[in-house]
Protein backbone atom coordinates (compact mmCIF):
# COMPACT_ATOMS: atom_id res chain seq x y z
CA UNK A 1 0.00 0.00 0.00
CA UNK A 2 2.74 2.34 0.59
CA UNK A 3 3.85 2.18 -2.99
CA UNK A 4 -0.03 2.41 -4.07
CA UNK A 5 -0.45 5.95 -2.54
CA UNK A 6 1.85 7.74 -4.53
CA UNK A 7 0.28 6.83 -7.86
CA UNK A 8 -2.18 9.50 -8.13
CA UNK A 9 0.11 12.03 -6.95
CA UNK A 10 2.45 10.35 -9.77
CA UNK A 11 -0.56 11.11 -12.33
CA UNK A 12 -1.33 15.06 -10.92
CA UNK A 13 2.58 15.26 -11.61
CA UNK A 14 2.40 13.79 -15.45
CA UNK A 15 -0.52 16.35 -15.51
CA UNK A 16 1.80 19.11 -14.51
CA UNK A 17 4.54 17.64 -17.02
CA UNK A 18 1.92 17.75 -19.70
CA UNK A 19 1.46 21.11 -18.96
CA UNK A 20 5.06 22.47 -19.22
CA UNK A 21 5.39 20.61 -22.05
CA UNK A 22 3.07 22.83 -24.05
CA UNK A 23 4.65 25.54 -22.75
CA UNK A 24 7.64 24.62 -24.65
CA UNK A 25 5.35 24.17 -27.95
CA UNK A 26 3.95 27.68 -27.56
CA UNK A 27 7.62 28.95 -26.94
CA UNK A 28 8.59 26.89 -29.85
CA UNK A 29 5.88 28.12 -31.89
CA UNK A 30 3.88 24.97 -32.82
CA UNK A 31 0.17 26.06 -32.96
CA UNK A 32 -1.75 22.75 -32.67
CA UNK A 33 0.94 21.33 -29.71
CA UNK A 34 -0.46 23.18 -26.82
CA UNK A 35 -4.02 21.37 -27.50
CA UNK A 36 -2.96 17.70 -27.74
CA UNK A 37 -0.80 18.30 -24.22
CA UNK A 38 -4.02 19.37 -23.16
CA UNK A 39 -6.08 16.48 -24.12
CA UNK A 40 -3.54 14.03 -21.87
CA UNK A 41 -3.12 16.64 -19.08
CA UNK A 42 -7.20 16.32 -18.89
CA UNK A 43 -7.10 12.40 -19.27
CA UNK A 44 -4.39 12.66 -15.88
CA UNK A 45 -6.60 15.21 -13.90
CA UNK A 46 -9.07 12.82 -14.00
CA UNK A 47 -7.40 10.21 -13.10
CA UNK A 48 -5.77 11.01 -10.06
CA UNK A 49 -8.60 11.89 -8.28
CA UNK A 50 -10.43 8.67 -9.70
CA UNK A 51 -6.96 6.17 -8.50
CA UNK A 52 -7.00 8.04 -5.02
CA UNK A 53 -10.71 7.24 -4.16
CA UNK A 54 -10.15 4.39 -5.90
CA UNK A 55 -7.39 3.18 -3.73
CA UNK A 56 -8.92 5.14 -0.96
CA UNK A 57 -5.93 7.35 -0.26
CA UNK A 58 -6.66 10.88 -0.72
CA UNK A 59 -4.73 13.10 1.30
CA UNK A 60 -4.37 17.00 1.67
CA UNK A 61 -1.15 17.31 0.11
CA UNK A 62 -2.44 15.35 -3.16
CA UNK A 63 -5.74 18.22 -3.48
CA UNK A 64 -3.19 20.78 -3.52
CA UNK A 65 -0.79 19.64 -5.61
CA UNK A 66 -3.65 19.03 -7.89
CA UNK A 67 -4.60 22.63 -7.88
CA UNK A 68 -0.70 23.60 -8.41
CA UNK A 69 -0.78 21.22 -11.48
CA UNK A 70 -4.23 22.42 -12.80
CA UNK A 71 -2.89 25.79 -12.89
CA UNK A 72 0.16 25.08 -15.18
CA UNK A 73 -1.71 23.39 -17.65
CA UNK A 74 -4.92 24.45 -17.62
CA UNK A 75 -4.46 28.32 -16.25
CA UNK A 76 -0.81 29.38 -17.39
CA UNK A 77 -0.95 27.74 -20.92
CA UNK A 78 -3.99 28.73 -22.10
CA UNK A 79 -3.09 32.41 -21.30
CA UNK A 80 -0.47 31.91 -22.79
CA UNK A 81 -1.90 30.84 -25.72
CA UNK A 82 -4.18 33.60 -25.91
CA UNK A 83 -1.62 35.90 -25.41
CA UNK A 84 0.36 34.57 -28.35
CA UNK A 85 -2.78 34.37 -30.98
CA UNK A 86 -3.58 37.96 -29.91
CA UNK A 87 -0.15 39.31 -30.24
CA UNK A 88 0.10 37.80 -33.54
CA UNK A 89 -3.44 39.29 -34.53
CA UNK A 90 -3.23 42.58 -33.60
CA UNK A 91 -0.94 45.47 -34.50
CA UNK A 92 -1.45 46.84 -31.00
CA UNK A 93 1.20 45.30 -28.78
CA UNK A 94 0.33 46.01 -25.47
CA UNK A 95 -3.28 44.46 -26.43
CA UNK A 96 -2.30 40.90 -26.59
CA UNK A 97 -1.47 41.24 -22.17
CA UNK A 98 -5.04 40.64 -21.69
CA UNK A 99 -4.37 37.22 -22.35
CA UNK A 100 -2.88 36.98 -19.19
CA UNK A 101 -6.09 37.25 -17.65
CA UNK A 102 -6.83 33.77 -18.21
CA UNK A 103 -3.98 32.67 -15.69
CA UNK A 104 -5.34 35.38 -13.10
CA UNK A 105 -8.83 34.27 -12.92
CA UNK A 106 -8.04 30.68 -13.31
CA UNK A 107 -5.77 31.08 -9.97
CA UNK A 108 -8.67 32.73 -8.35
CA UNK A 109 -11.27 29.97 -9.56
CA UNK A 110 -8.87 26.98 -8.51
CA UNK A 111 -8.19 29.12 -5.13
CA UNK A 112 -11.93 28.92 -4.75
CA UNK A 113 -12.82 25.27 -5.78
CA UNK A 114 -10.40 24.63 -2.59
CA UNK A 115 -12.08 26.23 0.31
CA UNK A 116 -15.72 25.77 -1.29
CA UNK A 117 -17.89 22.99 -0.03
CA UNK A 118 -20.61 23.19 -2.47
CA UNK A 119 -18.97 22.11 -5.56
CA UNK A 120 -18.80 18.13 -5.02
CA UNK A 121 -22.39 17.44 -6.82
CA UNK A 122 -21.73 20.37 -8.90
CA UNK A 123 -19.50 23.29 -9.79
CA UNK A 124 -19.84 27.22 -9.25
CA UNK A 125 -18.20 29.01 -12.15
CA UNK A 126 -16.36 27.00 -15.61
CA UNK A 127 -14.02 24.00 -14.78
CA UNK A 128 -10.42 25.02 -15.60
CA UNK A 129 -10.13 21.84 -17.69
CA UNK A 130 -13.02 23.10 -19.57
CA UNK A 131 -11.64 26.60 -20.19
CA UNK A 132 -8.64 25.28 -21.40
CA UNK A 133 -10.48 22.54 -23.90
CA UNK A 134 -12.07 25.50 -25.54
CA UNK A 135 -9.41 27.81 -25.67
CA UNK A 136 -6.57 25.60 -26.89
CA UNK A 137 -8.96 23.63 -29.43
CA UNK A 138 -9.99 26.66 -31.22
CA UNK A 139 -7.38 26.08 -33.99
CA UNK A 140 -9.42 22.72 -35.02
CA UNK A 141 -12.47 24.74 -36.18
CA UNK A 142 -13.67 24.50 -39.33
CA UNK A 143 -11.72 26.86 -41.78
CA UNK A 144 -15.20 29.02 -42.50
CA UNK A 145 -15.29 30.11 -39.38
CA UNK A 146 -11.20 30.85 -38.12
CA UNK A 147 -10.49 34.03 -39.51
CA UNK A 148 -13.31 35.31 -37.19
CA UNK A 149 -12.46 33.83 -34.58
CA UNK A 150 -8.71 34.55 -34.58
CA UNK A 151 -9.73 38.16 -35.56
CA UNK A 152 -8.17 40.69 -32.50
CA UNK A 153 -11.27 41.49 -31.06
CA UNK A 154 -12.69 38.16 -31.24
CA UNK A 155 -10.13 37.00 -29.36
CA UNK A 156 -10.13 39.60 -27.14
CA UNK A 157 -14.29 39.35 -26.14
CA UNK A 158 -13.64 35.22 -25.67
CA UNK A 159 -10.88 36.10 -23.29
CA UNK A 160 -12.64 38.37 -20.76
CA UNK A 161 -15.94 36.18 -20.91
CA UNK A 162 -14.17 33.07 -20.18
CA UNK A 163 -12.21 34.34 -17.69
CA UNK A 164 -15.34 35.82 -16.12
CA UNK A 165 -16.97 32.33 -16.25
CA UNK A 166 -13.93 30.78 -14.58
CA UNK A 167 -15.35 32.77 -11.53
CA UNK A 168 -19.16 33.60 -12.07
CA UNK A 169 -21.62 32.73 -10.17
CA UNK A 170 -23.04 30.23 -11.82
CA UNK A 171 -23.66 26.37 -11.44
CA UNK A 172 -22.39 23.82 -14.31
CA UNK A 173 -23.38 20.58 -13.32
CA UNK A 174 -20.60 17.73 -13.12
CA UNK A 175 -20.45 14.35 -14.74
CA UNK A 176 -21.15 12.39 -12.00
CA UNK A 177 -23.84 10.18 -11.78
CA UNK A 178 -25.74 8.72 -8.56
CA UNK A 179 -27.44 6.70 -10.11
CA UNK A 180 -28.00 5.83 -13.80
CA UNK A 181 -31.51 6.87 -14.47
CA UNK A 182 -33.08 9.05 -17.22
CA UNK A 183 -34.66 11.28 -15.67
CA UNK A 184 -32.33 12.16 -12.65
CA UNK A 185 -29.98 12.69 -14.80
CA UNK A 186 -31.52 13.90 -18.66
CA UNK A 187 -29.19 16.71 -18.77
CA UNK A 188 -26.34 14.55 -18.75
CA UNK A 189 -27.15 12.53 -21.10
CA UNK A 190 -28.42 14.98 -23.12
CA UNK A 191 -24.97 16.34 -22.72
CA UNK A 192 -23.71 13.11 -24.02
CA UNK A 193 -25.43 12.65 -26.59
CA UNK A 194 -24.89 15.98 -28.05
CA UNK A 195 -21.06 15.74 -27.28
CA UNK A 196 -21.07 12.42 -29.57
CA UNK A 197 -22.84 14.02 -32.50
CA UNK A 198 -20.83 16.70 -32.54
CA UNK A 199 -17.47 14.74 -32.20
CA UNK A 200 -18.92 12.93 -35.24
CA UNK A 201 -19.26 15.78 -37.44
CA UNK A 202 -16.30 18.15 -36.53
CA UNK A 203 -13.86 15.87 -34.55
CA UNK A 204 -11.61 17.75 -32.83
CA UNK A 205 -13.18 20.69 -33.75
CA UNK A 206 -16.43 20.14 -31.82
CA UNK A 207 -14.70 20.72 -28.72
CA UNK A 208 -15.75 24.61 -28.65
CA UNK A 209 -19.42 23.60 -28.93
CA UNK A 210 -19.07 20.80 -26.44
CA UNK A 211 -17.85 23.35 -24.01
CA UNK A 212 -20.51 25.95 -25.45
CA UNK A 213 -22.96 23.76 -25.17
CA UNK A 214 -22.28 22.39 -21.45
CA UNK A 215 -22.72 26.34 -20.17
CA UNK A 216 -25.97 26.46 -22.50
CA UNK A 217 -27.52 22.98 -20.67
CA UNK A 218 -26.07 23.92 -17.58
CA UNK A 219 -27.53 27.44 -17.49
CA UNK A 220 -30.78 25.74 -19.30
CA UNK A 221 -30.84 23.35 -16.26
CA UNK A 222 -30.66 25.77 -13.24
CA UNK A 223 -33.29 28.20 -14.51
CA UNK A 224 -35.73 25.32 -15.17
CA UNK A 225 -35.18 23.94 -11.34
CA UNK A 226 -35.62 27.76 -10.30
CA UNK A 227 -39.10 27.82 -11.96
CA UNK A 228 -40.00 24.47 -10.64
CA UNK A 229 -39.08 25.41 -6.89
Amino acid sequence: MSLARHIPNALTCANLLCGCLGIISIIKNYPVEPAYFVWIACIFDFFDGFVARLLKVTSPIGKELDSLADMVSFGVLPSLVMFQWIDSASEISTISYVGLSIAVFSALRLAKFNIDTRQSDSFIGLPTPANSLFITALPFLPDLLRPTIFATGSLVIITIVFSFLLVAPINLFALKFKNYSFPDNKIRYLFLGLSIILLIFFKAGALPFIIISYIILSLTGSLLSVKKN
